[in-house]
């Protein structure tokens, strides 16, 4: 008789009804909002993977509300997202990067309790070149009174995040995830069109072997972020040096950083005395997920998931990945 090993196939929907019967007051719509986003990031993943064969490369002529030349494929994330959550009555408003005011849910759907906030097309300016790119999502609860989620409920501390994930399209697409309960990878299998579990349980290491930063804007950071950076590359001689890795693409870095232990930094510069990156869609979202994997995030003195927003359009200087990396950040910015 053959021996069989344990060889069963998870797929996140086998996953996410697993997650939720350990839960017995779970009423389901988390789980619908984590199914919602699975399918569109299908329909994402195609575009993407199409983008080389039809014209929805470059430019589409139009400045989203950061003041950035949108990407064709942008646009089209974006409204793949937009339709695929907001009939479910999961959802009682959503708010994207490239949308400069709350999006509503239509008046002739059912109002949930949740709020999605997105960057729907992460490194889109990537896409010509056949870099990686991303989505980034994050799941609010909504706090204020009336079907209808207002910029109050948007408004929230990071650790108050129900869920967050990111989608990866790359040579595989893959999506990772978490509800407070760990982070938990899957792979798209295109042959069958489902995601299946290939990475449960992720942990980033304590200590990082990578270091992704931006080099070129040295001359704009502060003489404190300067001696940070040099740290990290061992030109103080008070650590060893670790391997420069930048992409470009927020979700790339930070993916490669999770799976091998590494920083993100993105600090502000004398052009962005604020940051970049936005608190919302990107810098909160990839907090919950680090944190839940082990490691941390900071804007340079502040823990990221403690940051009270006060804009829809927020944004940070941002360190994130193994523990101990960014604690030197909080070191040496912050003297802590």
């Amino acid at each position: 008789m053959v021996n069989h090993t344990d060889t069963s196939v998870v797929t996140i929907e086998r996953f996410i009804v697993e997650q939720e019967r350990l839960y017995p007051a779970a009423t389901g719509e988390l789980s619908g909002i984590m199914y919602d986003l699975a399918l569109a990031s299908k329909m994402i993943a195609n575009k993407v993977r199409l983008a080389g064969l039809v014209d929805i490369l470059g430019a589409k002529g139009t400045e989203n509300v950061q003041g950035e030349a949108q990407q064709k494929l942008d646009v089209i994330a974006n409204d793949i997202i937009v339709k695929a959550l907001d009939h479910g009555g999961r959802l009682c408003a959503m708010a994207s990067e490239e949308e400069e005011a709350i999006i509503p849910i239509p008046a002739r759907f059912r109002r949930g309790k949740y709020l999605l906030l997105f960057d729907p097309l992460d490194g889109s300016s990537n896409i010509d070149v056949n870099v990686p790119v991303g989505t980034i999502f994050s799941v609010l609860q909504k706090v204020t009174p009336g079907v209808d989620g207002t910029l109050e409920d948007m408004l929230q501390e990071g650790a108050r995040q129900v869920a967050a994930g990111y989608v990866i399209y790359g040579a595989s697409t893959m999506l990772v995830y978490t509800t407070g309960q760990g982070v938990h990878g899957f792979t798209l299998d295109p042959s069958i069109g489902e995601f299946l579990l290939s990475h449960p349980d992720m942990r980033i290491p304590e200590h990082g072997r990578y270091l992704s930063v931006n080099d070129s804007y040295e001359a704009l950071w502060t003489d404190e972020v300067r001696a940070l950076i040099r740290r990290y590359r061992g030109l103080d001689g008070k650590r060893a040096a670790m391997n420069v890795r930048y992409v470009g693409s927020l979700v790339a870095d930070f993916h490669r950083n999770l799976l091998g232990g590494g920083l993100f930094a993105y600090p502000a510069n004398s052009k962005s005395p604020n940051g970049k990156l936005r608190l919302l869609y990107e810098c909160n979202p990839l907090a919950f997920i680090v944190e839940q994997a082990g490691g941390a995030a900071t804007d340079g003195s502040r823990r990221i998931l403690d940051i009270k927003p006060t804009e829809l359009h927020q944004r940070s200087p941002y360190y994130v990945g193994s523990r101990a990396d960014v604690a030197i950040a909080t070191e040496m910015l912050a003297g802590g």
